[in-house]
């Protein structure tokens, strides 16, 4: 039965207006972005096969153009659409870490964390740059590297630092590996940026490890 033909109380995209987008599965949500399924199955069908596929959401919304398109129903016209929404939702947390506090919005931070950095098959690092009233100047990657590695170079952090005339920052690291606690090497690279840019009086406020939903705060844990 096609999704039109529904009861309207069943219907996603009718329950999304009525009891708002929470309120959804994840293949339902899918379902009201897709539109129209594929001759044989409606949008929550295709949906819940996509999931499938890719075994969660997460790894459907980092998948690759090629790895996208597999899937009977999926196109490049979808997996443009999908990233434009998710870069449109970056931007949309950005605007509001740029207008506030940064410490007083944790879950926006970690949402725009997990944002940028999902799905990157590689390591990367970037900088958060904040204000003297600690609101976001700029959002960086400074450097990238291999699937388990980056090498940081605290005089470049110093350096874009003073570029942008940052009074503190916010450093970010992913772990592709999936875990996000910090390793020993992490823990060192923070230590030496806080001494490199303690010379030119600007504060870390925070180094995070983000694995793909999780985000480990180092300020949280005691580690900076």
């Amino acid at each position: 039965m096609a999704i039109p033909d529904w009861p309207a109380s069943e219907r996603p995209r009718e329950r999304l207006i009525r009891q708002g987008a929470a309120s959804l599965s994840d293949a339902e949500l899918l379902a009201v972005f897709l539109r129209t399924g594929i001759p044989g199955k409606d949008a929550v069908a295709l949906a819940r096969d996509a999931l499938n596929r890719f075994g969660s959401l997460h790894a459907l919304l980092a998948a690759s153009l090629t790895e996208f398109c597999v899937v009977p129903g999926l196109g490049a016209a979808k997996y443009a659409q999908l990233q434009a929404t998710m870069e449109l939702a970056r931007r949309a947390i950005a605007e509001q870490l740029a207008e506030r506090h940064v410490l007083g919005s944790p879950q926006a931070v970690r949402e725009f964390l997990s944002l940028r950095m999902r799905g990157k098959p590689y390591e990367s690092f970037h900088v958060l740059f904040l204000d003297v009233k600690n609101r976001l100047i700029e959002a960086r990657e400074l450097f990238r590297g291999t699937l388990t590695h980056t090498s940081v170079y605290p005089r470049e952090v110093v350096r874009e630092a003073l570029a942008y005339n940052a009074a503190g920052l916010m450093l970010v690291h992913n772990h592709p590996s999936g875990t996000p606690e910090p390793s020993e090497s992490d823990l060192l690279l923070t230590r030496a940026l806080v001494q490199a840019l303690a010379l030119v009086d600007i504060r870390i406020l925070d180094h995070f490890v983000v694995a793909g939903h999780q985000v480990h705060s180092f300020a949280e844990h005691g580690q900076i």
